[in-house]
């Protein structure tokens, strides 16, 4: 075991499975005592089950660690206390938040239902504030403390996931304003862009992948023209792990603010928003202005994320 994190108390949300199981694994490997916290239900949200907070817990024992299971959800301002009182019931302190915990409700938007709005932003984007919120009078306190917040590559747009990708693009927000309230009380807030095969993943039908693939749609986390490289272990949902744990250590807390991406074997800085392009006059534009202008300046070499069909639907 390492001593990285030697004395640190850290709160992983959705740790029961997947990308969190593997950053609470680490954590303790690391010398955190760890809070890992799972509702234990299924993708969508619905159910629960203390057994897979438990069994990380044993896993971390078994391995000479320290951790204790909760099985609050992250949705409910209470739920979120509950999850910050289990840390210092147990350990006495709060250091690091880690906010995985996430559900899906895929549907194109003039399908879905109100509910399955909420429930998505319920979870990821308001779990963020309700976790933050409640862990941030213990790190204020001793002026110290690692955030991280699992948005993702989606929150750049993605077809069938404009709940995900409202709320996962809301997370990149909240981060960038965090660190620049925190950052002189010695608190780091970054978003993490994670990947990995997960059972999130697994629950996008491959059809809707080659269909969007056939319809040239781009996904909000690829680049255009360029396919992602996958080779063997480099979607192991672990991969995220040592960088994501890395950005908590006394080290780490040097990065805040940013965007961070750790899905597969890089670890990626991404760029803030900013004018890359723009047209100015003296006054204000007419409309044959712009429809003379833009074409040739603001619009040039754009790419249309979904270009129409080229044939007639039916065709």
């Amino acid at each position: 075991m390492g001593e990285r994190l030697k004395g640190r108390v850290a709160i992983v949300t959705g740790a029961g499975r997947g990308i969190g199981r593997g950053v609470a694994m680490l954590m303790a490997e690391e010398g955190a005592s760890v809070v890992v916290n799972d509702l234990g239900g299924n993708v969508d949200g619905t159910s629960a089950s203390s057994g897979p907070a438990e069994e990380v817990v044993a896993e971390i024992r078994s391995q000479g660690g320290t951790a204790v299971a909760n099985g609050d959800t992250v949705a409910a301002f209470e739920g979120a206390r509950n999850i910050v009182k289990t840390a210092v019931d147990n350990y006495g302190r709060v250091d690091i938040l880690c906010h995985v915990a996430g559900i899906l409700r895929d549907r194109m938007v003039f399908n879905m239902a109100e509910e399955e709005w909420d429930a998505v932003l319920a979870v990821h984007l308001k779990g963020a504030f309700n976790t933050v919120r409640n862990v941030l009078p213990y790190m204020l306190q001793q002026q110290y403390g690692r955030i991280c917040l699992f948005s993702s590559g989606s929150g750049l747009g993605n077809t069938g996931q404009a709940n995900y990708s409202a709320a996962k693009e809301g997370m990149v927000g909240l981060a960038r304003s965090l660190a620049r309230e925190l950052g002189s009380h010695g608190i780091s807030v970054n978003a993490i862009y994670p990947g990995g095969a997960t059972r999130m993943t697994g629950t996008v039908p491959d059809s809707a992948r080659e269909l969007r693939q056939a319809r040239g749609v781009i996904g909000g986390g690829q680049m255009a023209g360029r396919p992602q490289q996958v080779t063997e272990g480099s979607r192991d949902a672990e991969n995220n792990a040592p960088k994501v744990v890395y950005l908590c250590t006394e080290a780490g807390g040097q990065i805040t603010g940013q965007v961070i991406g750790t899905s597969g074997w890089q670890m990626s800085l991404y760029s803030p928003r900013h004018v890359i392009r723009s047209i100015h006059k003296d006054g204000r534009w007419t409309l044959d202005e712009l429809e003379e202008l833009i074409p040739n300046s603001l619009a040039a070499g754009l790419i249309n994320p979904a270009p129409a069909p080229t044939e007639p639907a039916g065709g």
